[in-house]
């Protein structure tokens, strides 16, 4: 079990490296050779993506919301990124939760804050985007974040046989007194 947990929190500790070195350069400028000027192009969409990570949040959930069947819906917003956990009645066969998590995605296609948003309907990773939403609420994005990620690297990764310690006593020692071993 200890080994699970370095696992997981190795995994998310890289992870964390990883978003800090890949946006490390994503602000450096270098002078055009010829010293012509740059050509930019003018979005009114790219302006607008300059939201509030929450007013983006809560317009995604809105929208996921807006579909028929999805009874609840949480977001969590990095950079342009998101992912929005849906609830749907617990009931539900598969396949209707994957034409709800489809039609989700539709709405969230049409839209230049959903365009890069993944859906998901597990119920776990919907309680794990509600958790780090909640942390992200309460200041703390980052320790909430890495929490949640050990928890899912934790449940994704495998039990291996060769990392259990066995106990120095067996668990089960029988029901009938001449069935246990003798000390």
């Amino acid at each position: 079990m200890k080994t699970d947990k370095k696992i997981a929190w190795t995994a998310a500790a890289l992870l964390a490296v990883l978003l800090v070195l890949g946006s490390a350069g994503c602000g450096n400028r270098q002078a055009n050779p010829e010293g012509t000027p740059r050509a930019q192009a003018l979005n009114d969409t790219a302006n607008e993506l300059q939201r509030n990570p929450k007013e983006v949040s809560a317009h995604l959930e809105a929208l996921a919301r807006g579909v028929e069947g999805v009874q609840d819906a949480n977001c969590v917003v990095f950079g342009k990124y998101a992912i929005v956990g849906i609830d749907v009645d617990e009931k539900m066969e598969r396949s209707q939760v994957g034409t709800i998590k489809y039609a989700v995605a539709e709405a969230f296609r049409k839209d230049p804050y959903g365009i890069d948003a993944l859906v998901t309907a597990d119920i776990d990773m919907g309680q794990r985007i509600r958790e780090i939403r909640a942390d992200i609420r309460n200041g703390r994005p980052i320790s909430g974040f890495t929490d949640e990620l050990a928890d899912i690297v934790g449940r994704l990764i495998p039990q291996i046989p060769r990392n259990i310690i066995p106990p120095r006593e067996p668990e089960n020692l029988g029901t009938h007194p001449a069935e246990r071993p003798q000390k």
